[in-house]
Formats: C-alpha cells, structure tokens, sequence
C-alpha cells in the first residue's frame, strides 16, 4: 500500500513544486523589469502634424488671362432707344489675392467689344393713320471693364474645386457708334431732327449724350480644375447711361451676361 502512495502521490508533488518555481521566477523577472508601460504615439505631440492638417489654403495672388463671350442688353422704357441686345467677346487680365478659409479677391482689366443691331419703328408724319417707319441701328460698343470681385472655393476633389463671386465693376465705354440706316420719310425725318433725336451716324460718347461709367453688380460661379477656370455671370446695371436727355424721363440701363475662360500663369501659392 505505501509503494503504491509513494508512486501516486510523489510525481504530484514534484509537478506542483516545479509549478512553483516557475512561478517566482516570472515575479522576479518582472520585478527587475519593472512596469510595463503603454506606449504612445509621440507624432501626436509633433507641432509639424498640426501644420499638415491645416487647410491647404495659403495667402498668395494668382495672375490669369480670360476670354469669353458676353451679351450686353441695352434696356430702356421710352421711344428713345430700342432695346437692343448685342453680342461679343471680352478679353484681358486679373489678379486673384488669396486670402483665409477659402476666400479670395479678383481684380483686374478686361477689354470687350459687343456689336448689336435693333430696328427702331415711329409712325409716319405723312400718313400717321396707317403707315410706320423705321430706322435700323447698328451698334459697334468697345468698352474697359474693372471688376472688384470676392471669391469663396469649395474644394470637390483632388485639383477640382467649385467657386461662387460677387461684387461690383466698372465699365468704361469707350465708343459706341451707331451706324444708323434709315428707311424714313421726308416729314418723319424733320420731325426726329426737330425733337433732337439723331437719323444719322454718331458716337453715342463722343457728343455726350451716354455717360461711359456704367456701375454694375454682379454674382456668378464656376469649376476650377487645377491651373484652368471656366466661368459664367451676369451683371445688372445699377446707374442711368443718359447724359444729356433729348425728350423727357429718357433712360437707359445695360445690364449683360458673360461666360468666359481662364488660364492661371504662376503655381498657386505654397
């Protein structure tokens, strides 16, 4: 009975003791180790990973030529003028200042040239019951342009972004002539001449009857697409053109809109 105990209970006892000594032995090696510490990522702490995630938007000012084609329409509620819509292109240069969050401002000088042509009808003086008249005006309109426009960017994706503007601009006229055809009668004719009302070839500036500032407000938008913009807008007229009226409560607005293409010269800002 006792060998038979000595062979059980021996191997038991050595296993528990062997157990034992495994035991104290991590204690110790973790007592000389000391604690294990968690560790951190210290990148958190490194002010040039704040600068990264900034917004990529820095102060700067950007040059770009444009083109494009423009559509000024001449409006107007008396007999003086026809409303006439005219048709051209615009070319120049602006210059883009960025500034914080995605804001920025444009200026710069855009030359355009518009022709249009309109008939403009006035009831005979020599069969007033029944016959009209007409005089065809053929309108040749160069004019400087000086926008003044803010811009706000929403970035889309990689180089591809979205922007919105407004602001006002300056037109200048620079000449307006008006290469008259008229398909009138002698009486008609006299009773125009008599009323100051022109039936022949002028400059609507040059002899001071239009004032060349026109002050518009405008708003457009467009896509940008890393060193290209394509663009629309449209600019409504805030001041009367007449200069010097020739019949009463005589005026005129040109309102117009636009569509037009850039091309930025320099690297954006870094």
């Amino acid at each position: 009975m006792m060998q038979m105990l000595h062979r059980h209970i021996f191997p038991f006892i050595l296993l528990c003791a062997l157990c034992a000594h495994a035991s104290l032995a991590s204690a110790q090696d973790d007592k000389q180790q000391g604690p294990d510490l968690q560790t951190t990522d210290n990148t958190i702490f490194d002010p040039t990973r704040e600068e990264q995630n900034k917004e990529d938007y820095h102060f700067g000012v950007e040059y770009r030529i444009e083109a494009g084609y423009q559509q000024p329409y001449q409006r107007t509620e008396n007999l003086s003028y026809p409303n006439t819509y005219l048709h051209g292109a615009r070319v120049g240069a602006t210059f883009t200042f960025l500034l914080p969050a995605h804001f920025s401002l444009q200026t710069g000088v855009l030359y355009s040239l518009a022709y249009g042509h309109n008939d403009q009808h006035w009831r005979s003086q020599s069969a007033p019951t029944t016959q009209e008249e007409y005089i065809r005006h053929r309108l040749l309109e160069h004019n400087l342009t000086i926008p003044v426009r803010a811009f706000y960017t929403v970035p889309l994706w990689k180089k591809l972004n979205l922007f919105f503007y407004g602001g006002p601009q300056l037109h200048i006229g620079l000449a307006e002539t008006d290469y008259m055809q008229t398909h009138l009668s002698e009486p008609t004719k006299q009773w125009l001449d008599e009323q100051g009302i022109p039936t022949s070839q002028y400059d609507r500036f040059g002899n001071g009857e239009l004032c060349r500032a026109n002050i518009q407000m405008g708003v457009g938008g467009g896509l940008e697409w890393d060193m290209y913009r394509l663009q629309a807008g449209y600019d409504f007229g805030l001041n009367n053109l007449v200069k010097t009226k020739r019949i009463e409560n005589q005026q005129m607005w040109e309102w117009g809109w636009y569509v037009s293409f850039s091309y930025r010269l320099n690297e954006a800002a870094k």
